[in-house]
């Protein structure tokens, strides 16, 4: 069966519906028993898998996964969320669509916090499409750019989708955090052009410098958040596994004891539903490290470069191809399973190209990322129909206009790879075995 049996059978298991956890199971066992030369001749002989996922299961890095999620659960349920929105609307009071910029910022500096899109789009979101519509902002301009800002958080670091990229292809987490500062900077000033460009007249105000203080007093220890974990990322003080350990911690510091938002009984709650997204995940990745493992000591990833090697020659045609597969894929995978599944794949062709796999990985996670806005499975657009109210349609009109913005973004990240690695010098790790 060989190499044809994983594609009859993933479409097999699609078409049944299954989960990607049987999926990716199915798979693992399937390269495991019949890829080897020679063949197994029986299960027993699987015991390798056991010791795969013990290999995955020992990363550091993967901690940061289920510290950064009970995080952001955490300031969801507090008061950080309302005070960066209240920082960000004193400050751009009197600037063109100076409310709509405001989102965007709060936008920014959660998902800075949090990690997550789906929880800025929540967190922020539930709280400034009232503001903004009450403001006189049309509501499918309001629904646009909340559900677009809340898209920021797997691309504006410290992002999950990041660190699972970088367990999958062996780069430093650090690196993609790093590269993803100015991608996420560009993506935020497209969508303030777009906010003053399609209400700049609308609900500017002055400054009021009572107000500016109040809430800098309130919400300096919400504002210094990502200043704390993201400084101590960059300055070397301490790594990503341990700064979304001090995530939690700062967290729970001010939102119980000093913002007394939040009260102990409650945690417990946030702990469980923090640990119901995570039980299938971790499995997930895993299996898929295993995977992964499998595939590289069979020099799978390097056939595939000398077969691809012979059909494209330019590294120019071989991104327009690729960013097309991920567009498409995007429209379709959520971005984890993408992620697991492509990563390992497409990382060593674009290395083969000459692409930095960091730059790589910042074009994989921005074209997953406008996925989020994409039918049928955009994640925001549910999200942001359920919490706005609003027929799923017309949040998809909503978005559409800016899908086009964040493609430009897209061009421009793709071809002009100092966006992303211009505050690593250029260049960054090579990836690890």
């Amino acid at each position: 069966m060989g190499s044809w049996g994983i594609l009859v059978l993933l479409l097999a298991l699609i078409l049944l519906r299954q989960p990607l956890i049987v999926l990716m199971g199915a798979i693992t066992v399937y390269c495991y028993y019949f890829l080897p030369d020679p063949p197994l001749e029986s299960f027993h002989e699987l015991n390798s898998i056991v010791g795969d996922l013990f290999f995955a299961g020992d990363k550091e890095i993967l901690l940061a996964i289920p510290l950064f999620i009970i995080a952001g659960n955490l300031m969801t349920h507090g008061s950080i969320a309302r005070r960066l929105i209240r920082i960000a609307q004193a400050m751009t009071a009197p600037i063109p669509a100076g409310l709509a910029i405001a989102g965007v910022f709060s936008c920014g500096i959660f998902a800075a916090i949090s990690g997550s899109s789906p929880v800025t789009l929540i967190a922020i979101g539930g709280l400034m499409y009232p503001s903004l519509t009450k403001a006189g902002y049309p509501t499918q301009f309001s629904m646009g750019l909340l559900a677009s800002g809340g898209t920021l958080g797997i691309i504006i670091p410290p992002s999950i989708p990041m660190i699972v990229y970088a367990i999958m292809v062996g780069v430093s987490v650090t690196d993609l955090f790093i590269a993803g500062i100015g991608p996420g900077i560009l993506l935020m000033s497209l969508l303030m052009l777009y906010s003053v460009l399609r209400a700049g007249n609308v609900g500017r105000g002055k400054w009021d410098w009572a107000e500016i203080r109040v809430a800098w007093k309130e919400g300096v220890l919400a504002l210094l958040m990502p200043v704390v974990i993201l400084g101590g990322i960059y300055s070397g003080f301490f790594t990503a596994t341990e700064s979304a350990a001090i995530a939690v911690f700062y967290a729970i510091l001010v939102e119980v004891f000093i913002h007394k938002e939040l009260s102990f009984p409650k945690i417990p709650k946030i702990m469980a539903e923090s640990a119901e997204m995570l039980g299938i995940l971790f499995l997930i990745l895993i299996l898929a490290v295993s995977l992964n493992k499998f595939m590289i000591e069979n020099e799978i990833p390097q056939n595939l470069v000398a077969t691809m090697s012979e059909l494209i020659s330019s590294p120019v045609t071989f991104l327009i191809g690729v960013n097309i597969l991920l567009l498409i894929v995007g429209m379709f995978m959520d971005i984890m399973s993408a992620i697991l599944v492509l990563a390992p794949l497409l990382a060593p062709m674009a290395v083969n190209y000459g692409i930095n796999p960091v730059h790589f990985g910042i074009i994989m996670i921005v074209n997953l990322e406008i996925g989020y806005l994409t039918p049928p499975v955009g994640v925001n657009l549910f999200v942001a129909s359920g919490i706005f109210k609003q027929p799923l349609g017309k949040v998809i009109q909503s978005v559409a206009p800016i899908v086009g913005l964040f493609l430009i973004g897209l061009v421009l990240i793709s071809w002009i790879p100092e966006i992303s690695l211009g505050l690593l010098g250029g260049e960054a790790a090579a990836p690890s075995p």
